[in-house]
């Protein structure tokens, strides 16, 4: 019996995405991740460093989603403005917090930099939050309710990520198995649909390319069942010989 995996979305937010400045690599390694823990992210937004566009995703992707993870806004400068949006969507006080500042403050003096006002602005985490470790440049990620709030640097993103993901329960993971078929869409669209219906739990999608002229689609087909997925490829191999 398929159960239902937990969900999550994801908020990336900053300028610098939608002006193309920028190019986001952690949905996609986001994405990689909670496939292998067994958890469906189902939507991701992007915002501008707009507080009131970050504090309405925060409130509508929190109360749809299982669990939500946002990338970008918690720097030093005076752009960074994710943690006071993540304090106003749960309306909860922000301010320094003494463990995040002795984390900064143990950093800084080991590199001989000054903990000035514009870093120690990294300190600031909403009440109630728990801290996010990032071993690659130390100032902290949180966990405030079912938000997850992390850098946008992919290096720091992904090491956050990789201390948050032990921490969450997951379902089965996505078996996945793929099938070249050198036809266009057109030709296999019918069959292909009467392949889902049969395979209900199944998730069968087609993604068509073009090569040196030829038309063709790869099949993709994911679920939790070993078995059910293997019968489904067996199946669809039957239905295209090639």
């Amino acid at each position: 019996m398929t159960t239902q995996n937990p969900t999550a979305a994801m908020l990336v937010i900053g300028d610098e995405i939608l002006s193309g400045r920028t190019r986001d690599a952690n949905m996609h390694h986001l994405a990689g991740e909670l496939t292998k823990q067994g958890i469906d992210l189902r939507e991701v937004r992007i915002v501008s460093d707009d507080r009131d566009a970050i504090v309405a995703a925060v409130k509508a992707l929190s109360s749809a989603y299982g669990v939500v993870f946002t990338s970008g806004g918690i720097g030093p400068t005076h752009d960074d403005i994710t943690a006071d949006c993540i304090a106003a969507a749960f309306d909860v006080p922000i301010d320094v917090r003494d463990d995040a500042r002795a984390l900064l403050a143990a950093h800084y003096a080991k590199t001989g930099s000054e903990l000035n006002e514009a870093r120690l602005r990294m300190a600031r985490i909403p009440d109630g939050a728990a801290l996010i470790d990032n071993p690659v440049s130390v100032a902290p990620g949180f966990i405030l309710g079912n938000v997850h709030v992390m850098a946008g640097v992919p290096s720091v993103f992904q090491a956050m990520v990789a201390s948050v993901l032990p921490t969450l329960t997951g379902g089965a993971p996505l078996i996945s198995q793929t099938l070249r078929i050198q036809r266009g869409e057109g030709d296999i669209a019918g069959p292909l649909g009467k392949l889902a219906a049969e395979y209900p739990a199944l998730s069968i999608g087609s993604y068509p390319f073009q090569k040196d002229g030829v038309y063709g689609a790869n099949i993709v087909i994911r679920g939790q069942d070993a078995a059910e997925v293997d019968a489904a490829m067996t199946r669809l191999k039957e239905l295209f010989p090639e």
